[in-house]
């Protein structure tokens, strides 16, 4: 195990860019896992991380030495911080000061809308997005496409969000939909607050793809015209619509009821 003690370190200045600085996560390809559940997580489903990096008083901590045991047996780098220099790349109050560095996945060439997926125009929230995948992994949806717009998956707001389902999704960014849409296999539902056909007059026992779209706007008009149903889901209360994530839940999981039925 090594230690820093300078903020002057060149590594440590790494992790601070890789913190705090969108550009410098994407420049580097890499990703920050903060706390002991996105750690484990990735050590669960994907391996040995880049480096380990923890606080000197983090150590203490059973699980965080199990974890810091299991990447030093694979190999993986392992570095310990003071206080008070592991603070600057932690943005998890009152946490377990224990970070992964990661190669931010990238799929290979994705293979279109063959199966049940989730498509994001333009959903901006951090919050939202990392929600939307949590609920996606949560019923045995594989496959997620995002829009130009939509929030950077790899964001340390959506990782913890999404608490751990990006490590068995496969998450393709930056992607034109209506194209994907034009050549999809699958029916595709556009989600809509104005649409009179209702959720739960569907048949989802079959794969479909998802569309959801920015928390003010909602879907394109382009998508909306694209799709094979524009669907609603409906609210017996007097708000105007359900927020993003939680509407996305209610669609999958009743494709997850009927699939069970």
């Amino acid at each position: 195990m090594k230690s820093i003690t300078s903020r002057d370190n060149a590594f440590y200045k790494e992790l601070k860019g890789l913190a705090t600085s969108s550009q410098a996560r994407r420049k580097a390809g890499q990703s920050l896992l903060d706390g002991v559940h996105l750690c484990q997580s990735w050590l669960d489903l994907r391996g040995a991380p880049l480096h380990c990096v923890v606080s000197d008083g983090a150590l203490a901590n059973p699980e965080v030495a199990n974890i810091v045991a299991a990447c030093e047996g694979l190999g993986a780098h392992v570095t310990a911080l003071p206080e008070a220099l592991f603070a600057a790349i932690s943005q998890v109050e009152n946490g377990v000061h224990i970070v992964f560095v990661v190669d931010s996945p990238k799929p290979s060439r994705a293979p279109g809308l063959v199966e049940s997926s989730v498509l994001l125009d333009g959903v901006q929230d951090p919050g939202n997005v990392g929600s939307i995948l949590r609920s996606a992994a949560a019923s045995g949806i594989k496959q997620v496409y995002c829009s130009p717009g939509t929030a950077f998956c790899w964001s340390p707001k959506v990782l913890r969000a999404a608490m751990g389902a990006h490590f068995v999704l496969d998450i393709f960014e930056n992607i034109e939909l209506a194209e994907l849409v034009r050549a999809a296999q699958v029916p595709v539902l556009a989600t809509s607050g104005y649409a009179s056909e209702r959720l739960y007059s569907l048949d989802l026992r079959r794969p479909v793809a998802w569309v959801l779209g920015h928390e003010g706007q909602g879907v394109s008009r382009e998508l909306l015209e694209l799709a094979t149903h524009r669907v609603a889901v409906p609210h017996a209360g007097k708000v105007e619509s359900l927020n993003v994530a939680a509407c996305a839940a209610v669609c999958f999981f009743e494709q997850l009821r009927q699939l069970q039925e």
